[in-house]
């Protein structure tokens, strides 16, 4: 019995592993690729390049029209910074109130809210972009980041309230008793029991910001402007030839900052998806 339990366990543990490699593959031929000489890209598509070249990295990086790469990524940590910044803080004070307060028709809002999350984001674009267009908004980095400070969300919303329902009442109590605010109960009380969710949050809305290509391209048109997705589409050329190794150089940058933070703060991330909504 311990033998066929022990086999069953390792048949079951290698197909996982092969399963996993099978997924990362497609990340492991990029980072591969990124590495050959343009010539070797299709002639040879295995994992192990015949020869290594560190070209298409340096061609990638200078970038094109005589904008460096280096500008993209600065543009991508612009957007992506202030849009964590700007859900983390109006979202959390949006479920605090949805979640602690009571006002007027907060069931209707509430309910509202969760219509908006079943929006798909194409039946909103066109309003949004004539709004935006009659703001002279265009070509500017408002409509990324500024709806982030608007509790655009409404998902991370949701979840945060979910969060906050977990925390017992008592502490807001004793908060009161003690003389605490509302304000002041945010702050002290449940800003810091609410990390988390807050680093979820974070996680989320920086890779999505970071991912973020069609937003980008119906809003940005000038080069000076453009983000690392905008830059990498930039590079292939479907009417002539495109530098695949420079194209592929530039992903492989690309996925390095979203990986470094899931990994860093893989912890939290897990923790707050696992404790929301629980009682």
């Amino acid at each position: 019995m311990t033998l066929a339990n022990g086999l069953k366990g390792f048949t079951k543990h290698a197909l996982i592993i092969l399963f996993g490699i099978a997924m990362i593959y497609p990340v492991l031929w990029l980072v591969s690729s990124s590495f050959k000489p343009n010539d070797m890209i299709f002639a040879k598509p295995g994992l192990w390049p015949a020869s290594f070249t560190l070209d298409n990295y340096v061609n990638g990086w200078r970038g094109f029209q005589g904008v460096a790469f280096g500008t993209f990524f600065a543009n991508s940590w612009l957007i992506s910074i202030l849009s964590v910044l700007g859900n983390v803080i109006t979202c959390s004070l949006a479920a605090f109130a949805f979640a602690r307060l009571n006002f007027k028709f907060r069931k209707l809002w509430f309910a509202l809210m969760l219509v908006t999350i079943m929006l798909p984001y194409h039946v909103t674009l066109v309003p949004q972009y004539v709004i935006y267009n009659e703001l002279q908004w265009i070509n500017t980095y408002y409509p990324l980041i500024l709806p982030k400070w608007l509790a655009h969300d409404s998902f991370f919303i949701l979840m945060m309230v979910q969060f906050i329902r977990g925390i017992p009442r008592e502490l807001d109590e004793s908060a009161t008793i003690d003389g605490c605010s509302q304000r002041q109960i945010y702050l002290r009380v449940i800003l810091p029991l609410l990390t988390p969710a807050l680093i979820s949050a974070a996680i989320f809305t920086f890779i999505w910001s970071w991912d973020d290509f069609f937003s980008q391209m119906i809003y940005l048109s000038d080069i000076k402007l453009f983000t690392v997705q905008l830059g990498i589409r930039s590079l292939f050329d479907p009417t002539g030839q495109s530098d695949w190794g420079a194209l592929l150089a530039m992903s492989t940058l690309s996925l390095v900052p979203i990986t470094l933070i899931f990994l860093f703060f893989q912890r939290y991330f897990l923790d707050g998806i696992a404790t929301t909504g629980l009682k």
